[in-house]
């Protein structure tokens, strides 16, 4: 029995393929939360409206600008869902943005509110809180 010479090419597509599968930018409601929170301390307009919901884009440029002429960092930022509404997953954050100015730092609990996702155009977006 020979070995195929196309066999160590299916064997490097395979493994392509799921290499790509690990970089994609988000793939669940936790993971857009987090990548939010991650633009808006960067205020990264373009980024945090691609995380945010249509309905939410607005507000998403409002949270990009709040830190501007700040240094602003995430402290221990970890999400997880914690339950549904109707078409809404619910997801729940720990950590804090720690912003300074001027040598004077301000923090931001995260933990203090319940955030929404939902699945618009086949991604997980940030869409508000309660």
């Amino acid at each position: 029995m020979s070995r195929s010479p196309l066999r160590p090419l299916i064997l490097f597509a395979l493994f392509l393929s799921l290499l790509a599968g690990c970089t994609s930018k988000q793939n669940g409601p936790a993971q857009a939360v987090e990548g939010y929170f991650k633009a808006m301390v960067a205020q990264d307009k373009t980024q945090i409206t691609g995380f945010a919901c249509a309905s939410w884009e607005a507000q998403a440029q409002v949270d990009a600008d709040a830190f501007a002429g700040v240094t602003a960092v995430l402290q221990d930022l970890a999400c997880q869902v914690s339950g549904t509404d109707g078409n809404t997953t619910l997801v729940t954050c720990t950590g804090k943005i720690v912003a300074s100015y001027n040598g004077e730092n301000r923090e931001f609990p995260l933990d203090g509110r319940t955030y929404q996702a939902i699945q618009e155009s086949g991604e997980w977006r940030m869409c508000g809180y309660q």
